[in-house]
């Protein structure tokens, strides 16, 4: 890989991780390398209430659709069937370009291994 300001290194993770924008990541000799989120296309939704906002999350969430959730908005990845379930539900959408950092799930750390 190579950061922005010309680094050439290597990222071998001993497993799977998730990176976030804003995370860091420690080469052998020290130095940090910042994590930064790409921009890409995404479909905002957001709603003339909270209540009808709350109801519109509620099903992209029932579709187990990947979403950011923020105070005034929610991101998702472009889909024509999501945009017209929004627009039936009396949201707004529009596309944007910025980062994407979707909610993990309050599962996202349980393994499911019971003894």
């Amino acid at each position: 890989m190579t950061a922005d300001g010309g680094l050439d290194f290597l990222l071998d993770l001993p497993r799977p991780a998730n990176l976030n924008d804003g995370d860091a990541l420690q080469l052998e000799d020290g130095r940090l390398v910042l994590v930064r989120a790409a921009e890409e296309e995404l479909v905002e939704v957001t709603a003339a209430t909270p209540l009808r906002l709350a109801k519109i999350a509620w099903h992209l969430g029932n579709r187990h659709t990947p979403a950011e959730v923020t105070d005034e908005a929610i991101y998702v990845a472009p889909d024509h069937v999501l945009v017209e379930m929004v627009r039936g539900l009396g949201g707004a959408t529009r596309v944007v370009r910025r980062p994407f950092q979707p909610e993990t799930g309050a599962y996202s750390g349980h393994d499911h291994a019971h003894e």
